[in-house]
Formats: structure tokens, C-alpha cells, sequence
């Protein structure tokens, strides 16, 4: 069923830019889907799910709009890379395009035989009224491979209202369609991580190790069967994907699942995510045993200190080599608090920062963290130069958009973005952002770039 206004609303936090008590009028205003829209974050939200096909209703184009540039990472199925779209064109607007999209959805599920085909709506099919809910019912009867509609057009908001309609399709379509084999008093999901460069793939080692099993991930390296258990968790852990913290409390109401929001990044978070999660089980009916309780937190607790004392000692080699240095930091959503928390770890000081996409809450975070005399900076590479030169800064850490501002102020850059090769998340990941914080510092070209050019050198 299409999701009501009223539903996407009640799963809205009270501070959500998307939620209508916000707001003097709930319709889209233009410009609101610039630097991303609903359609996108969607597909970032279920396209991690490997084993299904990913079809687009509308225009060729948005379907270049994902797949290649976001760099989920599966252990298994690599179905999820494989680009399906209805290609709409000119007489399918007039016509209207759902018989085509009907007959591609069966040519693909006999072609591929996916565990389930998710159909996303684009601006063009929702505006011509293609009825998606329809065609994926038929489809679904016809086949036995379940089809689920994604209403997820980009002109219905920005990114975070996409994200909320991907839980949505999850949460009407797929949650609660299957049982699984068996279930232990341990069983958690991890919801809102996408394993991007396989950060996933840094935490599940330490869960395992505590006995604690995840039944279901949503979505980072999924696969369609386990979401459709996902109700027999006894726990849901909330990660990267604060917007997804609507589907959690969905959850609680409808299956009584409890749900905590933890981070992954940095040492002291994922400590406390260890921490919360073993306690927040030991709370739970499923574990009666006090003892059992007890057992579970001295196992966390023993946990945390040998991976800290094993990471401190990797550590200590590049904190003698980057204790002291001077960094700007411009980078968006938990990039920022990750990189804050490793150079804390090694020494360094982050002398200028950016407050893009953060609440007043996070802001007042980061000056706490930072000191009163730290610097917030403006999207603006004139001032970000001034900031280097004024501050005497000895590296800057941002998109490749600002390269340039680097090499103008002959620092050395470290680029850290979305597209990047190296998970970032857990113990592991503190060390590796260590090893290109040192890679990117130390780096021979950029002795060479603070040398006068040969013609401008003295004879």
C-alpha cells in the first residue's frame, strides 16, 4: 500500500526538516531536492540489499543516478549492481508506461531469478500516474517472486524524506513476511549502515566474538530473506543513518522491539556501542539469568580492552609522527566526528571545522569538543585559504572539491569521501584512517610543491 501523508509524517522526529509542524506550508517548495533527492537516497537505502534487483520506472538517466558511485560492498550476490530500468520515453508518457514495466519485471525475474525485485517511481511515472502498486501485485502473482513498490519520486522532498520511505516500502512489504529457523536471546539488527567499503565487515568480527548475533542488517551487505525476520530481533541498533531511526520506532510499536542510536565510528563509540548493546540485552526478558546478564558485560568489558590496548600500540608509531599537527577539517555527516575523534587519538588538533547539515545540538558538540577558540567555517574556499594561512595549518581534510586550496597553500590534502576504498569503521578503522592521515601528511610531492618552479629558481 502507498504510504499516507499522515504515516510518513507520524514516523517524522519532532525536529525533522521534513516534518509539516516545522513548517508554514507542507507542500514541496522548489530547490528542495537540490544536492540530492528522495529518489536518490532511496535507492541508497535499499540498493545495499544484494541478492534483489533494483528496477527504475522511469528515464534511462536516473538510473546512471547510483549504481557505480556509491560503494556498498557485498560478501555474496552482486545482482544489486546489475543497472534495470523501464527506460521511459516520449509515447510511455502520452501511453503511460506500466505495461512495459509489467513485462520487464517478468522478462527480468525469469532471466535473473532474484530473491525480490524492488520498483522505484521516479518524477516523470508518478506525474503520468503509473499505478507501480498495481504492477508489482501482478507481477508478484505471477511470479512468486515478491515485487515491492518504492513511492519515491524526487520531487516529494530532500534526501532524509527518502530515506523514511525506503524503511517505509521495508516496513509494509517486506518485515514480517517470513520466520526465521531459529532465535537466541542475542539476536540484534543493525539498522541504517551500508557498508560502504565494507565498514560493516570491521564490526561483525567483535558482535560475533560476544556471541551476540545479528539477525538481520538493514541493509549494508543484506540479503532480502533475513529483512523479511527482522521482527524477531530482540534488539534494534540504530547506526550511521539517523533518518532510519523512524523505521526503529515503528518497530517498537508494532513488534515491541526496543532500539538504541549508536555510532560506529571513532574508539569511545564504538565502546559505548558494545557497552549499550550488551546492556540493553541484559535487560531483556530473552536473557532471565542475571547471571547470564553479568556474563555478557564481563565479556564486553574484556573485549574493549584488548582491542583498545592492541589499537593503542599499532597507534603509538604514527602519533610520534603527527602529535602536534595542525588541521582544517571540510567534511559532511559523520566523516566530520570521525575525523575529530582520530586525531584526538593521535595528537593532532583540528583547528577550523564546518557545520554543514549539523543541528544546533551537534554544533555545540563539536565546539565542546574542539575548545571555544576553534574556528567554523563557511563553504567558501577564499575563506578556508585564510583560515590555512592565518592558522599556520599543516594539512587539509576535505572533498576533492578543495584540492585546489591545497595546493595553493602548499599543504598536504587528504581527500575522504563517499567513493573512498578503505572502511573507516570500528577499531580497524581508527588505525586506517591513521595510516592515510600519516600517508597523505608525509607524502614526497609535497616537498616538491613547496619548491620554486625551475624557471623561477636563482641561477
Amino acid at each position: 500500500m502507498k504510504p499516507t501523508s499522515e504515516q510518513i509524517n507520524d514516523s517524522l522526529a519532532p525536529g525533522c526538516e521534513n516534518n509539516p509542524q516545522n513548517k508554514k506550508s507542507t507542500l514541496p517548495q522548489p530547490g528542495t531536492a537540490q544536492g540530492g533527492c528522495a529518489f536518490d537516497s532511496a535507492m541508497i537505502t535499499l540498493l545495499p540489499i544484494a541478492d534483489a534487483a533494483h528496477v527504475v520506472h522511469g528515464p534511462s538517466g536516473c538510473a546512471a543516478s547510483m549504481w557505480g558511485s556509491y560503494g556498498s560492498l557485498s560478501s555474496g550476490s552482486t545482482l544489486y549492481k546489475i543497472r534495470f530500468t523501464s527506460e521511459i520515453e516520449e509515447n510511455d508518457i502520452i501511453f503511460g508506461g506500466a505495461k512495459k514495466l509489467y513485462k520487464g519485471i517478468i522478462e527480468l525475474q525469469r532471466r535473473y531469478k532474484p530473491a525480490a525485485v524492488f520498483v522505484y517511481s521516479t518524477c516523470i511515472t508518478a506525474m503520468i500516474g503509473d499505478d507501480i502498486e498495481g504492477v508489482c501485485k501482478d507481477a508478484t502473482q505471477q511470479t512468486g517472486i515478491p515485487a515491492i513498490p518504492v513511492h519515491c519520486p524526487g520531487f516529494i522532498g530532500s534526501q532524509s524524506m527518502g530515506n523514511r520511505v525506503a524503511g517505509e516500502a521495508l516496513l509494509e512489504h517486506v518485515i514480517g513476511t517470513a520466520e526465521p529457523e531459529y532465535t537466541t536471546p542475542l539476536d540484534i539488527n543493525l539498522i541504517g549502515e551500508y557498508n560502504i567499503a565494507g565498514a560493516m565487515w570491521n564490526v561483525l568480527p567483535l558482535l560475533e566474538k560476544l556471541g551476540i548475533r545479528v539477525l538481520a542488517k538493514i541493509t549494508g551487505d543484506a540479503r532480502y530473506k533475513e529483512i523479511c525476520y527482522a521482527h524477531r530481533a530482540k534488539l534494534n541498533v540504530v547506526l550511521s543513518a539517523k533518518a532510519l531511526t523512524s523505521m526503529a520506532k515503528r518497530m517498537q510499536k508494532r513488534y515491541g522491539i526496543p532500539y538504541i542510536e549508536e555510532s560506529i565510528y571513532g574508539v569511545e563509540q564504538i565502546n559505548q556501542c558494545l557497552r549499550n548493546i550488551a546492556a540493553k540485552l541484559g535487560d531483556s526478558e530473552a536473557l532471565a539469568s542475571p547471571r547470564a546478564s553479568a556474563d555478557l558485560q564481563e565479556r564486553t568489558e574484556r573485549l574493549i580492552a584488548e582491542e583498545t590496548a592492541a589499537l593503542d600500540e599499532k597507534l603509538a608509531v604514527y602519533r610520534s609522527q603527527l602529535q602536534g599537527k595542525r588541521v582544517v577539517l571540510y567534511t559532511g555527516s559523520f566523516k566530520s566526528w570521525l575525523i575529530i575523534f582520530a586525531a584526538q587519538k593521535l595528537g593532532m588538533k583540528v583547528i577550523a571545522t564546518c557545520t554543514e547539515n549539523s543541528t544546533e545540538e551537534e554544533t555545540a558538540r563539536i565546539k565542546s569538543l574542539l575548545g571555544e577558540d576553534s574556528i567554523i567555517q563557511q563553504d567558501s574556499p577564499e575563506e578556508m585559504l585564510q583560515i590555512i594561512n592565518e592558522n599556520q595549518a599543516d594539512m587539509l581534510i576535505a572533498s576533492d572539491r578543495f584540492q585546489d586550496t591545497a595546493l595553493t597553500a602548499k599543504i598536504p590534502f587528504l581527500n575522504i569521501n563517499t567513493d573512498r576504498n578503505h572502511p573507516y569503521a570500528g577499531y580497524l578503522g581508527i588505525l586506517e584512517v591513521a595510516k592515510e592521515l600519516y600517508a597523505a601528511f608525509y607524502n614526497p610531492v609535497w616537498s616538491e610543491v613547496r619548491q620554486p618552479a625551475p624557471w623561477n629558481a636563482e641561477v
